[in-house]
Order: structure tokens, then sequence, then C-alpha cells
């Protein structure tokens, strides 16, 4: 019995001349190539083991790719102040791909059941990415470099991350996990946007704002808070949407571990919404409440939402509490439409994209506008002219056609996400975090009308993930039913 033992373990196997022999040449191999290395050859090298060990395990277990790309999503663009000259957004399709083929060889030699993913989502994101290859031969495209680095985010991220949440967070438990890292991180990002705040910019911060970042981040002296994020905009806005999803979950989750934790991811969203001095972030935790308000179908509900509406309201339109404050003083300007500088140069832009693209009803191209079009077109009109919005850019570079047809999409899908969770879902709790997802996707719709964070990191792969999610709520509500009813059954 010993004999054996000692013959398969894992000490003995070492023991072999011929692995002496080889880790002894690459253990040399290896401190002759750092010796003579630069610091990132070294990196490159000392990262060889733990990367081979992730793919390992990715090609074991593909859910790890999509968790990947959740984590991804949150600091990629954070990493590329600290790494530069390296296009570290393209690693998030780099994963999505890697996970499809670890899928592939996983169940290579079992038939898999493609079933989960023929549905309305998956079909109406293939449209839209079908629309946006056809942009590649608009013949007002200035550069169809652009489009490939900005379609990705607009129409091809969609398509990627459906399929692959329908075939693996087909599961109550997989819907809790993609909370609790969207939870970590979002309370991670208000951590670091209050380092910020009260002790400024690290090193690598600073160079961005010296270098490009301080026209739009320093406004009269006083640091807009970005965080990890690529803007203070896109974090404000992912905050509030990490803020009120937090909230609505922790008073409807059972358990007082899930509540504490999802109060604090909803309290630190709400605050990092605060901090980022965002005026329109504050739409997202407002449209998302109106929704869920309705989802409740109960009048007494909306009747109080209504009242705590009116009081927002008028605590930042007609009151100076908290004017001190420069983050309220700034809320407070989106109350005042009318008194906004800004606002005005925005419609006078949109009135010349209006006269532009009256001829153009496909757009300029996508990749023609914002900051894609300053870098490969900048001698472009579209590059020239300030979007702001998320869907005037979508207008800019997609035409009239497809601004429609994007309306119609995201129509569509948070119609049936709301006729199922107002009168399909049955479970409550399920219902009620369904709910909080759904009025999160709202609140960013409505945020993107003033800025461009619908498709922006980590923004789109969040709405991707819960879009999915939502469209698979009567799937978890059946499978919580089947376990109640077991529970339910005497076990002889």
């Amino acid at each position: 019995m010993n004999q054996q033992i000692e013959i398969k373990s894992g000490s003995k196997w070492l023991n072999s001349p011929s692995v002496i022999i080889l880790i002894l040449f690459l253990t040399i191999g290896l401190g002759y190539l750092i010796s003579i290395g630069s610091t990132k050859s070294i990196i490159a090298i000392l990262a060889i083991p733990p990367v081979l060990l992730y793919f390992n395990r990715l090609f074991v277990k593909p859910r790890i790719g999509l968790y990947s790309v959740i984590v991804l999503a949150f600091i990629a663009i954070g990493l590329t102040r600290y790494i530069l000259n390296v296009p570290l957004g393209l690693s998030i399709d780099g994963i999505l791909v890697l996970t499809y083929i670890a899928l592939f060889f996983k169940l290579f030699y079992n038939k898999l059941d493609w079933a989960p993913i023929r549905n309305d989502l998956t079909f109406l994101s293939l449209i839209w990415f079908i629309y946006g290859v056809f942009e590649f031969f608009n013949p007002e495209a200035l550069s169809r470099t652009a489009w490939f680095y900005a379609m990705r985010g607009v129409n091809l991220y969609m398509l990627l991350t459906v399929p692959l949440v329908f075939l693996m967070f087909n599961k109550v438990k997989y819907l809790y996990i993609f909370l609790y890292i969207w939870g970590a991180f979002s309370i991670l990002a208000t951590l670091k946007g209050i380092q910020q705040l009260y002790f400024g910019p690290d090193y690598a911060e600073q160079y961005w704002l010296d270098t490009k970042g301080a026209i739009t981040h320093i406004i009269f002296g006083e640091l807009r808070i970005f965080s990890f994020f690529s803007d203070a905009g896109q974090f404000g806005a992912a905050q509030g949407h990490a803020g009120i999803v937090g909230l609505l979950v922790a008073f409807n989750v059972k358990g007082w571990k899930k509540k504490l934790f999802f109060f604090l991811m909803g309290i630190s969203g709400i605050y990092g919404m605060m901090i980022s001095g965002t005026r329109g972030a504050i739409s997202v935790p407002m449209a998302g409440m109106l929704l869920y308000l309705i989802h409740r179908k109960n009048f007494r509900v909306i009747f109080i939402g209504l009242i705590l509406f009116a009081g927002i309201y008028v605590f930042f339109r007609y009151t100076y509490i908290g004017e001190s404050n420069s983050q309220i003083r700034r809320m407070r300007t989106a109350f005042n439409p009318l008194d906004d500088a800004s606002l005005q140069v925005r419609l006078q832009n949109r009135a010349l994209l209006k006269t532009y693209l009256a001829s153009r009803p496909f757009g300029g191209g996508i990749g023609s506008a914002g900051d894609w079009g300053k870098r490969f077109s900048p001698q472009g009109f579209l590059a020239n002219v300030a979007t702001d919005s998320w869907y005037v850019q979508i207008w800019a570079e997609q035409g009239i056609i497809g601004l429609v047809l994007h309306f119609i999409i995201i129509g569509y899908i948070m119609i049936k996400a709301s006729f199922l969770i107002m009168f399909r879902i049955n479970n409550q709790e399920l219902k009620l975090i369904m709910s909080a997802l759904a009025s999160g996707i709202v609140g960013m719709m409505a945020a993107s009308y003033g800025n461009g964070v619908f498709g922006q990191m980590p923004s789109g792969i969040i709405i991707y993930i819960s879009m999915a999610l939502l469209f698979m709520s009567k799937d978890f509500d059946n499978e919580l039913h089947i376990k109640e009813t077991s529970l339910l059954v005497p076990h002889k």
C-alpha cells in the first residue's frame, strides 16, 4: 500500500534525472533572460506561469471567462493610465473570443445545446450587429480603422455577451454571483474616488490630467472625480446605476448578510455619483425608481414615491441647502436647464448635425464622431462637432435609420422585461431583483440622453448581461418554484 502511494506521488516523479535536468536548464535560461532584459520583459516572463494557469482554468471552466470580462470591464481602461501604449481595451474582446473557444473545446465530444440562445434577444443582438457591419460600407465614412475600434462597444459586445450569459449564467446562483462581482467593484470604485477627492490623484492619474484630462475634469479649480473609469461622466452614471440597483436589491433580498452587502453597494454607488460632479447621472436613480414604482403596481407605493420625487426636485430646484458643497452645487445646475450655458451649446451642435444629416440617412459612419473621429479622421465634420449624448452619437454615425432601429431594439427589450416582471414571475424576491435590474437599465437610458455612457465600459457589459438575465427570469422563477416544491414534499 505504502509502495503504491510512493509510486504515484508527484515528488517521486520529480526525482527523475531527466526532470531535474529540464528544471535546471529552465531555471538557468529564465535567470539569463531576466538578467539581460528590461523591466517589462522581466514582468512578462514572471507573468507566464499565472497566465498559463489562468488559461488552463478557463478551458476547464469557461464560465471563468465571463467573470473575467466583468472584471476587465471595470479595470481595463483605468489600467491604461499605468501601462502606457498597450491597448488593454482589446483584452475584453480577446477574453470573449477565448471563452467561446474554451466552450467549444469543453464540449468537443458532447453535443452543445444551443436552445438557450435561440430567442428574441439574441436575434435582436444579431440584427444590431449586422447593421453595424453594414456601416463598414458607408460611403460617408472616412476611416475603416475607426470603424473597427468604435463598432466594438456600439454593436459587437452585445452580440458576444448575450449568448454567453444564456449558456453559462442559467442558474439563480449565477445571478447572485454577477451582482456580487458588480457590487464589489462598485464599492472599490467609490473608495478610489474618495482617495482622489480627499488625497488627490496618484502619479499616473496626475499625468493623465496634465496631458489631456484637465480640460474636462478640473472645473473652476475643482477636480471632477473619475476613479478608475474612463472619465467622470462614466464614473457618475455607472455609480448611479450601481446605487439604484444595490439599494433596491438590499430592500428585497432575504438574509442580513445579503442586505448589508447590497446596502453598501447602493450607498457607495450614490455617494460615488455625487462626488463625480456629473449632473446628468442623477437621472439614473430617478428614472430607475420611477420604473420600479410602476412595476410594483401598488398605488400607495407609487404615491409615496412621487412625493419623494417631488421632495428631491424641490430640494435641488428651489432651495440653496448644501450650496457650499461643490458636488451638490453642480448637481443643482441640472435642475436649471434654461440657465445652463453648456445645454445651449449642445442644442446648437444638434442643430448643425440636423442639417448635416438631413441627406445622410445612414449617418457619417461608425467612428467618425467623438474621440475616435478626432483620432482617425480629424478633418471630418463629425469629428469637430461634439455629440455628448449616446443617442446623438448613434444618430450622427449611423443615421436616423440606425437611431430608430436602436430605439426599437431597446424599447422592445424593456417592454418585454417589464411584462415578465409584472405578470409572469411569481417569486416575490426574484421579481423585485429583476425589477431592480430593469430599473438600472432604464436609468442608464435616461442618463445617455446627456452623456455617451450606455455603451462605455463597464456599463455596456453590465447592461448586456442584465438584459439576458431579465429574459431568463421566467426560467429562474421555475427553478425556485421546483426547489420550494421539493422542500414541501415529505421525505420517506
